[in-house]
């Protein structure tokens, strides 16, 4: 079972729902480790900011480098947290890019790219810390998915989308294959928050204007038109820290008792119906074919 107070690494902790996710879970006890890019650099101030925040509040929150598009970063990362702090309970799978425009006007290169970022990079981190995990014989995997994946998914989206569904089908098949090693796994899925997070604002566009050019003589202002539907739909009060929140819920459940996947969808975008439906074909697969035991973490000796 794992410790009351856990160790976390959470990716792609700069700006979003990983910092608010890294400060939540510190300021409830755990030992977090926010990473993110360049701290020396780019992310210099922010990472000021994250240590600063952690002396004047008291919580055991702090930096360390991660780039998740390189597999020597998060070997290193991971490195610094077992040395540091001696283990590592917990794996936050947040890390990921936006993009945005018509699919045609990506390069396949554009879109690799977004691939690289969100299904990619959680490869790089697994092969760095699951033989830390699977030797110690408990851990969780928490991955940060979508409501894109089955929900209701507007158009101009599709790289993101298309490499949130992938990253969704890697958790699905990973929680499987690390039951046995005694390790959780839990999705926890956010709807279309249009505030509180930088993901629109910090959309890459496709450098193919041309394209772009013809589908706005039939589609002019589509992002926008999609933007406005969004947050009309989104409840006032919707509350972006609220992800933040449920991440720390998860987190502190016993082992083996922790949901496969919940839904933080104010919009209520359909993908949770969706979901239940899915991971209860899921079970009821893994029943037929004898696998029962891979839908939970065993308990290690």
């Amino acid at each position: 079972m794992s410790p009351v107070s856990s160790v976390v690494l959470v990716t792609g902790a700069s700006s979003g729902f990983g910092a608010l996710a890294a400060h939540a879970l510190a300021s409830a006890g755990h030992t977090v480790y926010a990473s993110m890019r360049d701290i020396s650099g780019r992310n210099a101030e922010r990472a000021a900011e994250v240590r600063e925040r952690a002396a004047r509040e008291g919580i055991d929150l702090r930096v360390v480098e991660l780039d998740v598009l390189s597999q020597e970063s998060a070997d290193r990362a991971v490195a610094t947290v077992l040395r540091e702090a001696g283990r590592l309970d917990v794996l936050v799978h947040n890390a990921g890019h936006m993009v945005l425009g018509p699919t045609e006007a990506f390069t396949p290169k554009e879109m690799a790219a977004v691939y690289d970022t969100n299904v990619l990079g959680t490869q790089r981190v697994n092969r760095a810390a699951l033989p830390h995990l699977r030797a110690q014989g408990h851990g969780l995997l928490l991955w940060v998915g979508s409501s894109s994946t089955r929900g209701g998914t507007p158009p101009y989206l599709a790289p993101y989308f298309a490499a949130k569904a992938a990253m969704d089908a890697v958790a699905v098949s990973y929680a499987a294959e690390l039951a046995r090693f005694g390790i959780d796994t839990s999705i926890v899925v956010p709807g279309a928050f249009t505030s509180g997070t930088n993901h629109f604002a910090n959309a890459g566009h496709p450098a193919d204007t041309g394209t772009v050019a013809a589908y706005e003589t039939r589609y002019e202002g589509l992002t926008e038109q999609v933007g406005r539907a969004l947050a009309a739909i989104t409840p006032e009060d919707a509350d972006v820290a609220e992800v933040a929140r449920e991440i720390v819920r998860v987190v502190g459940l016993p082992a083996g008792k922790r949901p496969f996947r919940t839904h933080i969808d104010p919009a209520d975008d359909g993908s949770e119906a969706v979901s239940v439906v899915a991971d209860r074909i899921r079970e009821d697969f893994y029943h037929r074919i004898g696998l029962d035991d891979l839908l939970g973490p065993r308990a290690q000796a």
